[in-house]
């Protein structure tokens, strides 16, 4: 049986939530407090995280951040009472996979959830099956998905990896910002083009040995982003 982390210091709340996520055959670990909910995710024993943004003893949004820092992939569906865009936005690029507000349907919770494990488990299929990377300075190794630039393993987050393998795997192709969001994130983020901006500004500053003359991951002016074409 699959396990789902629930961090979610609204008792009533977390268990509604684990009532109808167990009826569809999911087990589901309960955590009131932020600081041990960080402490079973690092375990990385479970298939989903439905994270709260306010908790006590440390805020959701810490939380994702600590956790896409040490590489934990486990996909973050994030909860928040706070509707304002800038939430949205702050979840997203701190590594979040999904998003929902307060009060929000358990119908839709269940169907984003079975949309994000589905999302996820197609991109490790589509993973498995893209071949590697292997060019001058690069290297990507995507049954491991381990990215080396100049010899040196370079560390990046589950949003980072996959922004870069489509660019890699697609040279020369010019995606702009919201094909980029529809492809990486998912269409229903559609409007968020500036988290895109963010993630190449962070993937850069990984990969590229001088962000002002990119390698590898190139502006087209006016539309959008492209891989060298090797």
């Amino acid at each position: 049986m699959r396990k789902i982390l629930l961090i979610e210091d609204d008792r009533d709340i977390s268990n509604l939530v684990r009532l109808h996520l167990t009826d569809l055959q999911y087990e589901v670990e309960q955590i009131f407090d932020g600081q041990e909910g960080l402490v079973r995710a690092m375990e990385r024993q479970h298939c989903l995280i439905v994270l709260d943004l306010m908790l006590p003893g440390m805020d959701g949004v810490t939380i994702c951040q600590r956790l896409r820092a040490a590489n934990v992939p486990t996909p973050v569906l994030m909860l928040t009472s706070k509707a304002e865009e800038i939430d949205k936005v702050l979840g997203l690029e701190t590594g979040a996979d999904d998003y929902m507000t307060k009060p929000f349907s358990v119908r839709e919770l269940l169907a984003r959830v079975k949309a994000l494990l589905r999302r996820m488990e197609g991109a490790q299929i589509s993973t498995a099956q893209s071949s590697d990377v292997d060019i001058p300075g690069l290297r990507i190794n995507t049954a491991k998905r381990v990215v080396e630039v100049h010899g040196q393993r370079v560390e990046l987050t589950p949003k980072e990896y996959d922004l870069l393998l489509h660019l890699a795997t697609h040279p020369g192709v010019t995606f702009t910002r919201d094909e980029l969001l529809s492809k990486v994130w998912g269409y229903e983020f559609s409007g968020y083009e500036h988290t895109v901006n963010s993630h190449i500004n962070r993937l850069r500053n990984k990969v590229e040995r001088d962000i002002a003359k990119p390698e590898f991951i190139l502006t087209t002016w006016g539309v959008g982003y492209r891989f060298i074409d090797a």
